[in-house]
């Protein structure tokens, strides 16, 4: 068989051994594999895998068209120009949105990194007019000194901090109230994300939503077994229809597509879910969107966006921001 006979073979077996690669990185939730190592981590940064799969289709083109080798190099320029659009379009129909309306409630997030100062908290729930406000890797005197801050401005917030199963964190995870929501409590039986603190706060009367501060690992070399089971443990936070979720969740809506239960992602129900959290020194349509703030049933999102004023706070993500009425 000539070389010119065994191009259309060769073209036919690139693209039936490529097309399910290309899907694992650009839709891997059809095949379960969103949280498998190596596709968890390059699924995290979706404009990049875009614009790289965008580029080595144009060098694979190039080639065909240079070296007229139609077989292998057109195939490869198909599969990875595919695989580059299909990553746009999730990207595009997640969307770039920034829409922050009045609401009856305002939830933030932000993972200070243990650096960003009590003075620069309260700015961001004073810009913000925050209800409650998730704090990953925030200690307890940070909070509680945000806390007086904001109550010497007139704005009263109660301040407390989870440490996880131990009792004690390097990177503890606190939460603020504002007074008007009422008295909440921890709920220790709702336990925490392994290895990271998380935890459940209640209304003590019994009225009002169920406050989730979380913080899941990451998924670094030799914790990716804990950082499914904080997945699995955020997803037993949202049979709860009344339950607010907020946190660094060191997953994307890819990696918690099988986890939200009843939960929406505020940012992708406002049409904002293509904003990356992090890092705060990239630009915001490279970063990956692994803050979130996750509303149940009980609750409608009327807006989200990703804050890139406190990038220069010393945090490397960024705050994230939901307005939330009841349903």
């Amino acid at each position: 068989m000539t070389s010119r006979n065994r191009t259309p073979l060769i073209f036919l077996a690139t693209l039936l051994v490529g097309a399910p690669i290309a899907l694992l990185f650009s839709w891997p939730q059809a095949l379960g594999a969103q949280t498998a190592p190596l596709i968890a981590h390059a699924l995290s940064f979706r404009a990049l895998l875009a614009i790289g799969f965008g580029v080595s289709a144009a060098i694979a083109a190039a080639v065909a068209l240079v070296r007229r080798r139609w077989g292998l190099a057109a195939g490869l320029a198909l599969v990875l120009g595919a695989a580059s659009l299909a990553n746009g379009a999730v990207l595009l129909a997640r969307g770039s949105s920034t829409s922050l309306p009045e609401s009856e409630l305002t939830v933030v997030t932000w993972n200070t990194y243990g650096t960003a100062t009590a003075e620069t908290i309260a700015r961001l729930v004073r810009e913000t007019g925050a209800d409650v406000i998730s704090l990953p890797e925030t200690h307890a005197e940070t909070a509680a000194e945000v806390a007086r801050i904001v109550s010497l401005e007139g704005r009263a917030m109660n301040a407390d901090t989870a440490h996880g199963a131990t009792g004690y964190s390097e990177m503890p995870t606190s939460l603020l109230v504002a007074d008007e929501l009422g008295e909440y409590r921890m709920d220790a039986a709702s336990g925490s994300t392994p290895a990271l603190p998380s935890a459940v706060w209640v209304p003590v009367d019994g009225s009002g939503p169920t406050l989730v501060a979380a913080h899941p690992i990451p998924p670094l070399p030799g914790s990716i077994g804990d950082w499914r089971a904080g997945m699995e443990w955020i997803e037993e936070r949202c049979a709860d229809p009344e339950v607010i979720l907020a946190g660094d969740l060191n997953a994307t809506v890819d990696h918690l597509s099988a986890h939200l239960g009843a939960c929406r992602d505020a940012a992708t129900e406002a049409g904002g879910g293509a904003v990356g959290s992090w890092p705060s020194f990239a630009p915001s349509w490279m970063g990956s969107p692994i803050d979130h703030v996750l509303a149940g049933p009980a609750w409608d999102v009327r807006g989200a966006a990703v804050l890139t004023t406190f990038d220069d706070a010393g945090s490397d993500h960024r705050p994230v921001v939901a307005v939330l009425s009841r349903r």
